[in-house]
Parts: C-alpha cells; sequence; structure tokens
C-alpha cells in the first residue's frame, strides 16, 4: 500500500526542511529570503508522502492570473507522479481561487519539468532571453501559460 500524499501551507517553521529540498534539486536555489519573503504575499504548499516532506510549490495569484514561481521535489522522490500531483495540486488551488490562467518560466535545460508542463496543458508561448543564472553565464527561459477551465 502507498503512503497517501497531503498539503498544508508552508510557514517560518517548516523552512529549514524546505530549504534542505531546494538545495538539492536546484543548482541556483531560492534562499531562505526568497521563501521569507513570499510567504505572507503567495500561496505556498508542502507537500508530504506519508509524514516525509517531498516538495513544495509557491504561487503567486493577482486577480484571475496565477504565476507558478518554484516547484521543487526531493531529487530521490523525483520520476514517481509527485511533480505531478503537486502541479494537480497548485492548480486546483489556482482554480478554487478564481484563477483564469496560470503562467511560469522554466529553464530551457529543464527538459523533465518541461515535459511535465506540456503534459499537464500547459503551452510554450515564449522565451525570456538570458532569464536564468547559469554555470558560465545565463540561460534561457520557456515562457508556458495554461488556462483554467470551470
Amino acid at each position: 500500500m502507498s503512503e497517501a500524499l497531503s498539503f498544508c501551507p508552508l510557514t517560518e517553521v517548516n523552512l529549514d526542511a524546505v530549504l534542505k529540498i531546494e538545495y538539492a534539486a536546484f543548482s541556483f536555489p531560492w534562499n531562505s529570503k526568497i521563501f521569507l519573503s513570499k510567504l505572507d504575499k503567495h500561496q505556498s504548499w508542502l507537500m508530504f508522502k506519508g509524514t516525509q516532506q517531498v516538495g513544495h510549490g509557491v504561487m503567486q495569484i493577482i486577480f484571475d492570473e496565477a504565476h507558478l514561481l518554484n516547484i521543487a521535489i526531493k531529487p530521490e522522490n523525483q520520476g514517481c507522479g509527485l511533480g505531478l500531483a503537486l502541479l494537480e495540486y497548485l492548480m486546483s488551488s489556482a482554480h478554487a481561487s478564481n484563477v483564469r490562467e496560470c503562467f511560469l518560466e522554466v529553464r530551457d535545460s529543464n527538459t523533465n519539468a518541461l515535459r511535465l508542463y506540456e503534459r499537464y496543458g500547459f503551452n510554450r508561448i515564449g522565451y525570456r532571453h538570458d532569464y536564468y543564472p547559469a554555470i558560465g553565464g545565463r540561460e534561457d527561459a520557456v515562457v508556458m501559460a495554461y488556462t483554467i477551465v470551470d
């Protein structure tokens, strides 16, 4: 029997565990100041598998638009559907907040994330040149959008 997934709001109390996942998952992770600046103004969620924290997501909502800012799954838990489950939860939360459109940027080299977003139904709508820091310079971002339907 697989362990159930659950979600709860990210708070300052959870920040150390969030940072461990963030630093393990990304070459250029968010730091504690960035997360703290998002707590009061954005929807920030933790994902648990059983009692183990396995991921987090941060989404900004302005009127009827959302901007998915961060989504991370512990590297040892990647590849088994948890990213999709977290994305589904975030989009459900956006829908409950009357969001009609969600946007995001993703590194052009992050093929796993690009596949996840496209599989969910996000469409590529543009690029941001030199958007992300990268080893040896900068990296382009793919801009994607998803229309949330009733």
